[in-house]
This record gives structure tokens, C-alpha cells and sequence, in this order.
């Protein structure tokens, strides 16, 4: 069964708050860098790497270095669109 972003979202946040970030300042449309949800390197690897192990799937070096300046929208496609190619 294909993922959804509401489903990706729900592990983001949840992922967030086992991480200990406030998720006050971290919103659907908000940025996961500095300009939104203010996640610094550390977290936002940590945030990758769990996504990457719970959906089975590999973001490119490209997209890594983009992460801070995605929406929490965005980053969640992106996992769902990985999810797709990894299951093609």
C-alpha cells in the first residue's frame, strides 16, 4: 500500500517531538529552516534519516542540501514521491 503525505506528516511530527522540538513554530506551510520551524544541521539529518529509515527510501545529495528551505508540505511530498520510486 502506497504511502500519503498525512501519513508521512503524522511521522514528521511525531519524529519532531520524540526529538524534542517545539512544534510551535513548525507549520504545514512554514519552512523546516531558519525562515519557518528553525531546525538546526543536526536535527534536520536526524529528521532525514528517520524518514529515510521508516519509508525505506534514499533522498539525493541535491535534495539534502535543499531540505532547510522546504516546506513541511514539501519535504513530506518528497517522501511520498520517493516512497513511489522505491516501490516502481
Amino acid at each position: 500500500m502506497a504511502v500519503s503525505s498525512d501519513e508521512v506528516r503524522g511521522f514528521v511530527m511525531q519524529a519532531l517531538t520524540i526529538m524534542e522540538v517545539d512544534l510551535a513554530d513548525v507549520h504545514e506551510d512554514g519552512t523546516l529552516g531558519p525562515a519557518g520551524a528553525d531546525l538546526d544541521s543536526l536535527v534536520l539529518a536526524e529528521l532525514v534519516v528517520r524518514v529515510e529509515e521508516q519509508y525505506d527510501i534514499k533522498f539525493t545529495s541535491d535534495e539534502m542540501e535543499q531540505m532547510g528551505a522546504l516546506t513541511v508540505r514539501e519535504f513530506c511530498d518528497l517522501a511520498v514521491e520517493r516512497e513511489h520510486v522505491a516501490r516502481s
